[in-house]
């Protein structure tokens, strides 16, 4: 195995790892974001543009949790792996607090440094997104 081999296989199952945690309630990708990581969502969403890693938080993750009865779980439909980038093709669903369901089709682009991530791209139908925030 190449250098390259060797770092895409251990990059592809760092992620791997990260989701299956995220879907057993124990975790998420997000763990693994570099202290000064950024992460783009890519759309028209009034949310889709670049973060630092605290405003994503402040601003993103810990918001859109909150309008959650009950956790987004992840089923990850596959993984991809080109040098350092990491290609994550996945469904989600979650109940939302009015009762209704969530579900929304994601790719994250991840780019992977010493075990971290430096760089995420997310692409999602900011539509079915952007719907649940007024709720």
């Amino acid at each position: 195995m190449t250098d390259e081999t060797t770092r895409q296989s251990s990059n592809k199952a760092l992620v791997r790892e990260s989701f299956e945690r995220w879907r057993n309630g124990a975790g998420s990708p997000f763990d693994l974001l570099h202290p000064d990581s950024e992460w783009t969502i890519i759309g028209s969403s009034p949310l889709s543009r670049t973060y630092g890693r605290a405003e994503f938080f402040e601003k993103v993750v810990i918001p859109f949790n909150g309008l959650l009865k009950s956790p987004a779980v992840p089923t990850v439909l596959g993984i991809y792996a080109d040098g350092d980038m990491v290609i994550v093709r996945f469904d989600a669903e979650a109940t939302a607090m009015d009762g209704s369901p969530y579900r929304n089709n994601y790719a994250w682009f991840l780019e992977i440094r010493d075990g971290q991530i430096i760089k995420g791209t997310a692409f999602f139908d900011t539509r079915y997104y952007d719907a649940l925030w007024p709720r």
